[in-house]
């Protein structure tokens, strides 16, 4: 029934997949950028000096102001040198992860521009060719080098000269999410002032644990369609992922349906779905889709289980033999894209 519009469009392409579904990093860092330093002095341990946000040439997206709400959004892996002699690090001005960033902003941020204004900054990132077999406990420590001195001092740039105030999203995928986190657990808590107008955060792509907000219990994970002040947050598998290494799934970790809204095993299927967003290779544009995927959050594990046929996995090696992790978004596309709307309405209300 599906199957025959699944194989005339290919679901994602390749390029922005391999872009947007790795987010790993390496065992050393190059220097800093020699940029000018942002006022990140709440925070005493950052490494190098902080990209200047002040020029707008750091900006991937700096919009027109036409929502009450912002949304500030963190890409996913850009950054794919296979050179011996690659950084493992990249400058905030390399070309290439630009252009691929790009890319994955159209794939992915659009979602949420319907109700957002969306601010999203370069920002250095790891080089996806320098994992070493790192624990998650390992990467998440290791991307608090110049990566997480970036997104400060862009947050930190972001407050002060253009969010006025207004409420605001965080959101990334992968990497992304991975900077997300670290600014949910550190940077939000020493900043309550900007916090306290967080509508939500969607760190989508990589896990949030039990553990972790237990760590941090200021914080608190969706429980339905529409709270606020809250994480909204997923990773996507098939089945045969059950048991499997996937870099991005911690012990302990809490999915939402990305359908339904809920955080049990209901199952939501493929007609509730919404609409995912799938290049059309013939024409090279995006198009909403039908009936491409379901969902069911596997509570044990912690993934929204989904059984869409004919798809391309993320790479075995890195994420199990039945990842999803690059249709984290457009698989779920106009559910994600209502969902932001909804929890707008309901935090504008409360003001």
């Amino acid at each position: 029934m599906r199957k025959s519009k699944i194989r005339r469009m290919k679901l994602c392409n390749w390029v922005v997949v391999m872009a947007a579904c790795f987010f790993l990093c390496s065992t050393a860092a190059c220097g800093s950028s020699g940029n000018q330093p942002q006022d990140t002095s709440a925070i005493a341990d950052l490494v190098g000096e902080p990209s200047d946000y002040a020029q707008e040439e750091n900006w991937l997206k700096i919009p027109e102001i036409t929502h009450e709400v912002d949304t500030f959004y963190l890409y996913p892996t850009s950054y794919l040198d296979e050179a011996e002699n690659a950084k493992p690090i990249c400058g905030i001005d390399n070309e290439k992860v630009q252009d691929r960033a790009r890319l994955i902003y159209e794939n992915q941020a659009t979602a949420y521009e319907e109700s957002t204004n969306v601010f999203a900054p370069f920002y250095r990132q790891s080089n996806i060719y320098q994992v070493a077999g790192m624990s998650n406990e390992e990467l998440e420590e290791y991307q608090r080098n110049e990566q997480r001195t970036d997104v400060y001092a862009a947050l930190d740039y972001y407050f002060e000269n253009y969010n006025e105030g207004r409420p605001f999203i965080i959101a990334g995928h992968s990497q992304g999410s991975i900077m997300t986190k670290i600014v949910l657990g550190e940077y939000m808590q020493l900043h309550p002032e900007y916090y306290e107008r967080m509508v939500a955060a969607y760190p989508i792509g990589y896990s949030i644990t039990r553990d972790w907000l237990e760590d941090h219990p200021y914080l608190k994970f969706a429980q339905g369609a529409d709270d606020t002040g809250v994480i909204v947050s997923w990773n996507t598998e098939g089945k045969g992922n059950k048991g499997q290494q996937n870099l991005v799934v911690e012990p302990n970790a809490i999915s939402i349906n990305p359908i339904n809204w809920k955080l049990d095993d209901t199952y939501a299927g493929f007609e509730e779905n919404l609409g995912s967003r799938i290049m059309n290779e013939e024409t090279g544009t995006y198009e909403i889709v039908q009936g491409v995927a379901d969902a069911q959050v596997d509570t044990e594990r912690g993934v929204v289980i989904c059984t869409a046929e004919n798809v391309e996995y993320a790479p075995e090696a890195l994420f199990g033999p039945e990842s999803l992790h690059s249709h984290d978004y457009d698989f779920y596309y106009v559910n994600l894209r209502e969902n932001v709307k909804a929890r707008v309405e309901a935090f504008l209300k409360t003001k």
